[in-house]
């Protein structure tokens, strides 16, 4: 590979500059927002991929199908940096962020206005271009924090390791050093050591490519990381926080921020291989249902698995077995009875006997021969659709509305979309400017899940679409609910994976989820059920899904001797409902993750940067699940920063800033909240009303002293696009007599109560008063 050794100011432009790096390399370094640059590196050939699905700009709410121009910046505002020349340097100076920019040798430092630094690429040879590959490398300081990079497993900081940016099927991946996953994802949180600051780099390049994050020394470059691709474009954003999360909320700002979900989609739901694949699939779906009902289990949702288009040992996506499945509309009609919306399995693969294989035949994935490229998927050999294709997407979304949403079904899950064969010579067909398949490959599960969402919205245009990917590349969040994948059935599977979700917030993934007692391997002991099931009810994505031997399924029945015990940690989820929707319509609005690590939220306590399973439900609960084999105790560690802890349960009040052990029988998930938190709860949980219970009752946690917090409860229908919303601001201000809460409504939806009740924890003694005529005691 050859390196960029110098520069020279070939033009000024409207949002920066562009630079000749010679040999007909420019470089185009441009500001887009006050807090926003951009790195744009184009060959004398021109782009390896002229187009681009992740980064929208200014007033979109997404991109064209066929991608934005990489080339054209056109909707970004002009004129915010100042151009400031020197002999060796040329600096663009925003508002929130400084770019300076070292001629020779080249390389580039990112610094905030009072010119604390935050970013700098390595001194010599930050840049370096192959035939097709690209490398970027930033100096690295041993003190430095890292995190991101989408599904990724281990400890949250990723200081230390190399990681491949890929997608692949990672059925039953080691949960502590499995790599690479699902998702394509080269978005890296830096914590500089020195500062403190955190900021963001985003690779908007499809290629497959890995991150090394200190594991690659070199005498003569001293310490960096690097960034790695073995094709594409070198075309890279940073953004300064200067805090995380801070990082994470203008990521999304960058990349889309997720849909307002659908609240049913935050309710328990249910599914396993084991009940499709049987041959009296239909028959066991009724089985569960009156299970569910008889056993008294809250559930909102069923995902049927794709054994319903088996024929034989083969799967055959958009094609029912009705010698399985006889009436699929009966069927339907029967789940919406018992209070569940129903999401079907359809993957992306045709098998070359698929009944319908000659149909979308111009519509694969191609060969440098002009035939489908076949590769083995499943029990066969099948062609891959390419969603580049208008062919492919209108035959895919007219089998998702005739075949899946026709039936009663209310949305589909996109799965089995890693697109992880490898073949240099395939081609898709780029919406007409053809692209290489390894260029394209992470682009086809984007615009898979995009095709079903709106063939979803299309179906039923007043209800809020829903679909779920497990694959996804940045964007992908504007569309679908994701998860962790086939997890192993293990404690190792609980405690790492729990790691791996909260990396996946960070990353921007925020609706996300695990398989509820793993997926693969062995069915699930008593205790590991009820553990993995306490932590599941914290998570968006709150599902049972399992392939295991004999028929057998992950279920709330599993172990009859503790079924009190996980009905009771699904019935917490909707206890929480309230709180929890609330938290999913605010990261709709700015992004700001439910589930996040609780440094996120008190970065100042250095000891809450610590590595562990604890994680923060929104700003006030913090959640401490077990995850040892016969542990009936918990060590937690309480952040400094509130006044201070309240046990979520008994109320007994603990100082912050220290670790303490509490009690965890196998009944308790341990929970706690801050001082001024406040939670609102369903005041109930039925089976006839669910995730729409209109109860509400008001935890409030006063602190000792005086002080004042704010929650907003958000309240609406749960379901409709355009429909009414109201806003209750909830106000807790305490004081050494004196308790007050106030709550005040704006909006247009008539809430479905007429007052929450207060509770505040047992032993407070001072006086309650409560303002604005929504609240009791």
């Amino acid at each position: 590979m050859k390196p960029v050794r110098s520069a020279t100011l070939h033009a000024i432009t409207a949002r920066g500059v562009e630079l000749d790096c010679g040999h007909g390399l420019l470089c185009r370094v441009s500001i887009l927002g006050p807090d926003l640059g951009r790195v744009l590196f184009r060959r004398a050939e021109g782009f390896r991929a002229r187009k681009s699905w992740s980064v929208l700009r200014p007033g979109l709410v997404d991109t064209p199908w066929q991608g934005l121009d990489r080339d054209d910046e056109s909707g970004w505002p002009e004129g915010l940096a100042a151009v400031e020349q020197y002999e060796d340097e040329i600096r663009l100076v925003a508002p929130e962020m400084i770019a300076s920019i070292r001629l020779a040798p080249f390389g580039i430092v990112w610094s905030l206005p009072d010119g604390t630094v935050f970013a700098r690429e390595r001194q010599t040879h930050p840049v370096m271009f192959g035939q097709n590959r690209i490398l970027h490398a930033f100096a690295r300081d041993r003190r430095d924090r890292y995190f991101g990079l989408g599904d990724k497993t281990g400890p949250l900081d990723l200081h230390g390791r190399r990681l491949r940016i890929a997608m692949r099927d990672s059925l039953g991946y080691d949960p502590e050093r499995g790599d690479p996953m699902y998702k394509h994802w080269p978005f890296l949180i830096a914590v500089d050591g020195q500062s403190g600051v955190a900021s963001g780099v985003f690779y908007d390049n499809l290629a497959e490519a890995a991150v090394d994050l200190g594991c690659e020394h070199d005498n003569y470059y001293g310490l960096f990381r690097t960034y790695e691709a073995g094709d594409g474009d070198l075309d890279y954003y940073v953004f300064p926080g200067p805090g995380v999360v801070d990082v994470t909320r203008k990521f999304l700002a960058l990349t889309g921020r997720p849909p307002k979900v659908p609240r049913w989609t935050l309710g328990f739901s249910q599914t396993a291989m084991a009940l499709a694949d049987s041959p009296n699939g239909q028959e066991r779906s009724a089985q569960f249902i009156d299970r569910c009902i008889a056993d008294q289990i809250p559930i909102s949702g069923f995902h049927v698995g794709s054994g319903y288009t088996m024929i034989g040992a083969k799967r055959y996506v958009f094609t029912w077995n009705r010698s399985k499945y006889p009436e699929p509309k009966a069927m339907m009609r029967r789940f919406a009875e018992a209070g569940m919306r129903v999401v079907a399995n359809i993957k992306p693969c045709l098998l070359d006997d698929h009944p319908r294989y000659q149909e979308p035949q111009a519509g694969y994935v191609m060969g440098d021969d002009g035939k489908p490229v076949m590769r083995q998927f499943w029990d066969g050999e099948g062609a891959h659709l390419d969603f580049t294709n208008p062919i492919a997407v209108a035959w895919w979304q007219g089998g998702v509305s005739r075949d899946v949403l026709a039936t009663g079904i209310t949305a589909g899950w996109n799965d089995n979309n890693e697109y992880g064969f490898d073949d240099e010579t395939a081609i898709c067909e780029g919406f007409g400017l053809s692209v290489t398949f390894n260029l394209a490959r992470p682009v086809q599960c984007h615009l898979m899940s995009r095709a079903t969402l709106e063939a979803t919205l299309a179906h039923a245009p007043d209800e809020r679409g829903f679909t779920i990917s497990r694959a996804g590349m940045p964007g992908i969040q504007r569309y679908a609910q994701s998860w962790s994948g086939d997890n192993e059935t293990s404690w190792r599977g609980l405690a790492w994976g729990l790691r791996t979700g909260l990396t996946m917030s960070l990353s921007g993934i925020g609706n996300t989820g695990h398989d509820v007692g793993g997926f693969s391997g062995p069915v699930p002991d008593a205790e590991l059920l009820v553990r993995w099931t306490q932590a599941g009810a914290l998570h968006p994505r709150f599902i049972m899904n399992s392939w295991k031997p004999d028929g057998i399924y992950t279920s709330p029945w599993l172990h009859e001797e503790v079924l009190a015990d996980v009905r009771e940690a699904i019935r917490l989820r909707y206890r929480l409902m309230p709180y929890f929707y609330s938290l999913m319509v605010r990261q709709s609005e700015d992004g700001t993750p439910p589930l996040l690590p609780t440094f996120a939220h008190f970065p100042a306590d250095a000891l809450a940067w610590a590595d562990c399973p604890d994680l923060m439900l929104g700003p006030n609960v913090l959640a401490a699940p077990v995850v040892e084999a016969g542990a009936l105790l918990r060590r937690v560690y309480l952040p400094a920063g509130p006044q201070c802890w309240f046990d979520f349960w008994s109320g007994e009040r603990f100082a912050a800033g220290q670790s303490i052990t509490t009690e965890a029988p196998l009944s308790k998930l341990p929970l706690f909240v801050p001082a001024g938190g406040i939670v609102p709860l369903a005041g109930r949980v039925s089976r006839q009303t669910l995730h729409d219970e209109p109860s509400r009752e008001l935890l409030v946690f006063p602190g000792p002293g005086t002080g004042e917090s704010r929650f907003d409860l958000i309240e609406d229908d749960g379901i409709s696009v355009a429909g009414a919303v109201t806003w209750v601001a909830i106000t807790l201000r305490w004081a050494p007599d004196r308790v007050t809460v106030e709550a005040l409504a704006s909006g247009d939806y008539v809430l479905p109560w007429s007052a929450m009740r207060v509770i505040v924890p047992e032993g407070e003694l001072r006086s309650l008063e409560c303002l604005g005529g929504l609240l009791t005691t």
